[in-house]
């Protein structure tokens, strides 16, 4: 099968490697569509991932090509999205059934190899079937969508709140859309410049523009979705006294918060949060049935978030987008196996 496989930092191929192993309880998934991550783009380029070779690519959905187990064999060509973390089972998230805060988990895409591949493995567990009305580049975006609402349940988003979102990417648009299904009153996404206002304003949410610490409005609930120290002094600016801040951004590097900054965290008496990935527990309700239920219904605004779409072959033009801002992206999608 063809994949592109990561042999260093920056030294990605695309080229022929064996199809994956299937063990028991795990099934081979023919991947349809994958969408490119920002965390993606520093794994490929700067950071690497935890060995070598790896193949990246862990939002995706795709279609079941086949299982080991015969108490799994009605899964085989059905629809599916997956949860790409594989927790241990072991430790005390685990029992807790908190497995986005395993620690000891496995990651496709990371960790292990993912989907930007033909064929992936992934386990049974992690499989979320899905209907016939949610296409596939749509349902590789469930991931995105549940890390977003799993972040506006952390600031218990309620009815008649003020919501700012710092950040104009897929996730923090996404959150918008979620924290106006929760009930809030307004919803704002502030970004650099006026480049994903249309894009902003169509999904029914409000667009602000804002650079300076000292011009942004104040909001009951920020979430920082970023991961820069700028953004961050941000988030904290437009928290209003006695309000939330959820930090959900990956971390650009080291992030210094300067004294003055520090002590609005402490006189505005803000709460303040953390949040990483999303709750998942197979079957049974979850962040990502959540997602499947809104992605049906059409609750929510999915497929104009696809900004570009890549054919396999071209996946490599998806990421120099990106890394190069030639132009203003969303979700930044590759169609697999037409």
């Amino acid at each position: 099968m063809k994949a592109y496989n990561l042999h260093a930092v920056d030294d990605i191929r695309y080229e022929d490697v064996p199809m994956p192993e299937c063990p028991s309880g795990w099934a081979i998934i023919k991947v349809k569509a994958a969408g490119i991550c920002s965390s993606d783009v520093p794994r490929v380029f700067t950071k690497g991932t935890y060995h070598f070779p790896t193949i990246p690519g862990h939002e995706f959905s795709g279609i079941v090509h086949s299982v080991v187990d015969h108490e799994n064999a009605r899964l085989v060509g059905k629809p599916v999205g997956i949860f790409p973390l594989i927790p241990c089972r072991q430790c005390e998230s685990c029992k807790d059934k908190h497995y986005e805060m395993c620690s000891n988990y496995d990651y496709i895409g990371s960790r292990r190899n993912g989907a930007f591949a033909e064929y992936v493995a992934a386990p049974v567990w992690n499989l979320v079937e899905l209907p016939d009305t949610i296409p596939f580049e749509v349902a590789a975006m469930m991931e995105p969508f549940a890390v977003a609402l799993h972040a506006i349940k952390m600031g218990i988003v309620s009815r008649g709140m003020s919501v700012g979102i710092i950040g104009t990417g897929m996730i923090g648009i996404a959150a918008g859309q979620w924290a106006k299904m929760f009930g809030a009153e307004t919803v704002t996404v502030i970004g650099r410049s006026e480049d994903k206002r249309k894009m902003v304003e169509n999904c029914g949410l409000n667009y602000e523009v804002c650079i300076e610490p000292t011009e942004v409005n104040e909001y009951d609930f920020v979430l920082e979705a970023v991961g820069t120290p700028h953004a961050i002094e941000l988030a904290i600016s437009a928290t209003h006294r006695g309000g939330s801040l959820v930090l959900m951004g990956n971390p650009s590097g080291d992030i210094t918060i300067i004294q003055s900054v520090y002590w609005k965290i402490l006189r505005k008496q803000l709460h303040l949060a953390g949040t990483w990935n999303s709750s998942f527990d197979g079957k049974n309700p979850s962040d990502w049935t959540e997602v499947v239920d809104a992605l049906s219904s059409k609750a929510i605004v999915a497929e104009s978030l696809i900004t570009h779409k890549f054919a396999q072959e071209e996946l490599m033009k998806g990421f120099e987008l990106m890394r190069k801002h030639n132009e203003p992206y969303c979700k930044v999608m590759t169609i697999w196996n037409r």
